[in-house]
C-alpha cells in the first residue's frame, strides 16, 4: 500500500506530464524520467536500477496519455496520420531493439547522461529556431521506415515518447509545429507498446525491485499517473493550438534544458557510485 505523500505526488506528477504530453507532444516522458529517478531513488531503490524502472514505468504511462492527447488533436485536424502510417513500421522495429537488448545491457549511469545529451541536442535545434530548407520534405516510405527505427530506439533508450526526436525531425521537414507535435502525439502509442513489451521481458529477472513491478515496469506508480494523466492531456491539446508557433518551441527547448540537466547530474552521481 502507498502511503498518502507518495500517492499525493505520483497525482500531482500525472496532471502535469498529462497537460505537457497534450501541449508539446511528448508523451511527458521527459518529466516523468526525472521525477520517478527522484521518487524511486528516495525508497532506497538502487541507482541504476532507478533510472532503468523509471524509463520503463514513464514509457508505459504514454500508453494512456497518447491516446488521450491525440483524440484532441484529431478532432482539430491536426494529425498527419500518413506520416504515422510510415513512421509505426519501423518505430515498432527500433523500440524492440532497445528494450529487449540494448536497455538491458547498459548500465543506468550511461543511461541518465545519453539522455541529457541528446536531450540538450534537440533543445537547442529546437530553441535556436532553425529554418528549414523551403524545399525540404518528408521523406519517402523507405526514408520514414529507417526515420521511425531510429525515433523508436532512441525512445526506447530514454523512456519518451519520442516527441524529442519526432518533433524536431518533422519541424526540420517543413511540417507545421502544430501538425508536428500532434503527429508526435499519435507516434507515442506504437513507441510504447513496443517498448514497454521490450521491458517487461528483459526486467523480469532483476532483484531488488519494489513491490508491485512488472520487470522493470512499476505499476503502482504507473496506475497513479495514468488515470491522473488522461485527465489534462485534453487540456494541453487544446491549449497548444492558441499559441503561436515561436511560442511553443521555447516552452519546448527550455523544459529540455532543465531536465537534460538534472539527469546528467543523476549520472555523474551514479557512476561515482
Amino acid at each position: 500500500m502507498l502511503d498518502p505523500l507518495l500517492m499525493l505526488e505520483l497525482g500531482a506528477l500525472g496532471l502535469c506530464t498529462g497537460f505537457l504530453a497534450g501541449l508539446l507532444g511528448i508523451g511527458g516522458g521527459m518529466l516523468l524520467v526525472p521525477f520517478l529517478t527522484f521518487i524511486l531513488g528516495a525508497r532506497d531503490v538502487a541507482p541504476d536500477l532507478a533510472v532503468k524502472m523509471a524509463i520503463a514505468t514513464s514509457m508505459a504511462t504514454i500508453v494512456f496519455t497518447s491516446v488521450s492527447s491525440v483524440r484532441a488533436h484529431h478532432a482539430k485536424g491536426a494529425v498527419r496520420w500518413d506520416i504515422v502510417q510510415r513512421l509505426a513500421p519501423g518505430i515498432v522495429l527500433g523500440g524492440l531493439l532497445a528494450s529487449l537488448g540494448v536497455f538491458a545491457l547498459l548500465k543506468g549511469a550511461y543511461l541518465a547522461l545519453f539522455f541529457g545529451l541528446f536531450v540538450s541536442f534537440s533543445a537547442t535545434q529546437m530553441f535556436l529556431d532553425k529554418k528549414p530548407s523551403p524545399a525540404r520534405q518528408m521523406p519517402g516510405t523507405a526514408g520514414q521506415w529507417v526515420a521511425g527505427g531510429g525515433i523508436g530506439f532512441l525512445s526506447g533508450l530514454v523512456g519518451a515518447g519520442g516527441g524529442f526526436v519526432s518533433v524536431p525531425f518533422m519541424t526540420w521537414c517543413n511540417v507545421s509545429i502544430h501538425n508536428a507535435v500532434a503527429t508526435s502525439a499519435a507516434l507515442g502509442f506504437p513507441i510504447a507498446l513496443a517498448n514497454v513489451a521490450g521491458y517487461v521481458g528483459s526486467g523480469l529477472g532483476m532483484h531488488g525491485r519494489p513491490e508491485g513491478s512488472l520487470g522493470y515496469v512499476w505499476l503502482p506508480g504507473l496506475a497513479l499517473i495514468a488515470v491522473c494523466s488522461v485527465l489534462t492531456a485534453p487540456l494541453g491539446a487544446r491549449v497548444a493550438h492558441r499559441l503561436p508557433v515561436r511560442k511553443l518551441k521555447r516552452v519546448f527547448a527550455s523544459l529540455l534544458f532543465a531536465l537534460a540537466a538534472y539527469m546528467f547530474w543523476k549520472g555523474v552521481i551514479a557512476l561515482g557510485n
